[in-house]
């Protein structure tokens, strides 16, 4: 069982956008996983295209700029569109069951939806200035020590236990 870590680079996985388009993944890796080998540009280009989704959400989360974050949610956006224009073409070629591409399809247009919500907020944030880039901890002093205050030269720093985050 994979263990779950908690920490404030890590707060991407509470976004809805995240989890589906991290489904989204999850759902499309089955299917052309069993595209024959002939087409398996196909299936890497869409598989890429997919993975891009959720890896763009991450990482303009990550960035911390509000410039960056809605960027990398717009690169997150393109890169679905990408995907759902294959999903089209793949479809009307028989490449993909009209099953599969109903249900990739429909959690799509959830994820487009939910990233352009979710853009339109980072920019009303941005406007009226309420998006905060810290990491800021709050902590004495008392939780940093040396290991030259304990007879020796060099330096090491101690995680708080409890930092408070902001």
């Amino acid at each position: 069982m994979k263990t779950e870590r908690k920490g404030v680079m890590r707060g991407y996985k509470k976004l809805r956008v995240w989890q589906d388009a991290r489904e989204l993944y999850l759902l499309t890796w089955p299917v052309f996983k069993a595209i024959p080998y002939e087409l398996s540009r196909i299936r890497s280009q869409q598989l890429a295209s997919v993975d891009s989704v959720h890896r763009n959400i991450a990482e303009g989360y990550c960035r911390r700029s509000i410039k960056e974050y809605i960027q990398f949610l717009n690169y997150a956006l393109a890169s679905l569109g990408e995907s759902v224009s294959s999903l089209d073409v793949y479809v009307d070629a028989g490449h993909i069951s009209e099953e599969d591409f109903e249900k990739m399809d429909a959690l799509a247009l959830k994820l487009e939806n939910g990233l352009k919500k979710l853009v339109e907020s980072m920019q009303n944030k941005q406007s009226d200035g309420s998006w905060s880039d810290s990491f800021m901890i709050k902590e004495s002093n008392a939780t940093y020590q040396t290991v030259a205050d304990r007879d020796s030269e060099e330096a090491i720093i101690h995680e708080s236990m409890n930092p408070e985050i902001q």
